[in-house]
């Protein structure tokens, strides 16, 4: 009797304004899944938060249809308990949750699976949820020592927009970035270039958090570094940045692609090398496991690296930043996943070899 596939369930969509990037990145993933390692089972997360497996794609997987570039969230309306621990006494069951921003890359879905006692690719219910809120990530970064840029906080019902706008420009100087604290793919990022602005830029940010950040502008090149591991976790060779406008947001990223990825990024051995050190040690300050993003600054005639954030579930077509990287340092696009599905499994494996007795 020959062993089953393992059952690898990607989760896609979700409830935040990176709904349709995550149904773009799953579409690649399910795409370059072996099928002679996994019986892949898509589960598409409405906006509502309605849970619905894509049985269309799995008969293409099965019949040897070509898949869309783009998943549905169409298919048989489930229920996540019943539909996660399906089949899960005849075959091992690991789940690949896509799902950027809040309410997958926060430490909410993590925590669900932690409850149902499965294993999952990424970061765990803690460093989850401290990489996705950028004002929490900056206090423990701070804490690990960890070089950064300037910020203030400002949380609505709490402070007072005309006293933070003030100290902003103060402390920060102008221009400045407002930023919603958990949000991400550049949604609700503003430059400010004076008051009047940057009141607005906060009203904006306060559309999709009640918590914002506003940072310094950091004149410096962007580098981006993908870590993979658990406890001792690899990093790829770094990447650079080149905004096609005035910053990496949202435009560039998803729809006029104009930003250019320059892999590896052109720095010397030295710094290549410091930076790759930094990124595992912010891995490891953030609790991090399974893979991550981490972004930085470089000042090159002056402070030298900033930290600027970290992404647990980063873009992952095969055109994204991460998958990108790994490639360029020996790790190719099918290859990668199947060191996730191993590192969740370990994960996994060690979580629950911890007592819960007196």
């Amino acid at each position: 009797m020959s062993t089953p596939l393992l059952r690898l369930v990607v989760l896609y969509g979700g409830a935040s304004a990176e709904h349709d990037v995550s149904r773009v990145t799953a579409a690649h993933v399910i795409a370059a899944a072996d099928p002679a390692k996994y019986s892949v089972v898509p589960i598409g997360i409405g906006k509502d938060g309605t849970w619905v497996r894509n049985d269309k794609v799995i008969a293409a997987l099965s019949d040897g249809t070509p898949l869309p570039s783009e998943l549905e969230i169409a298919g048989t309306i489930v229920a996540p308990l019943a539909e996660l621990r399906a089949h899960s006494e005849a075959a091992l069951t690991v789940v690949l949750p896509l799902l950027h921003g809040p309410h997958g890359e926060d430490g909410t879905i993590q925590g669900m699976l932690e409850l149902f006692g499965l294993p999952y690719v990424g970061t765990g219910v803690l460093g989850s949820a401290v990489c996705m809120d950028k004002a929490m990530a900056k206090v423990v970064a701070a804490q690990a020592g960890i070089p950064q840029c300037k910020w203030v906080e400002f949380r609505d019902g709490v402070d007072d927009s005309k006293t933070i706008t003030f100290r902003a420009i103060e402390e920060l100087g102008l221009p400045v970035f407002v930023k919603p604290a958990n949000m991400g793919s550049s949604v609700g990022i503003t430059k400010a270039h004076d008051a009047a602005e940057l009141d607005a830029a906060i009203n904006l940010a306060l559309r999709y958090d009640d918590v914002v950040v506003i940072e310094e502008m950091v004149t410096g090149r962007e580098i981006e570094v993908a870590v993979l591991g658990n406890m001792l976790p690899e990093a790829s060779v770094p990447g650079e940045i080149v905004p096609g406008s005035e910053f990496y947001d949202y435009e560039d990223k998803y729809v006029t692609g104009a930003a250019e990825l320059v892999i590896p990024a052109p720095l010397p051995d030295a710094d290549a090398a410091q930076v790759r050190e930094l990124a595992a040690q912010v891995f490891g300050a953030m609790r991090c496991t399974g893979l991550a993003r981490v972004d930085f600054f470089f000042e090159e005639n002056g402070r030298g690296w900033l930290l600027n954030e970290v992404n647990t579930i980063p873009g992952f077509t095969p055109g994204s930043m991460y998958p990108k990287l790994w490639e360029a340092t020996g790790v190719p696009y099918a290859d990668l996943i199947d060191r996730l599905v191993t590192l969740a499994l370990e994960s996994h494996q060690r979580r629950s070899g911890f007592s819960t007795e007196h």
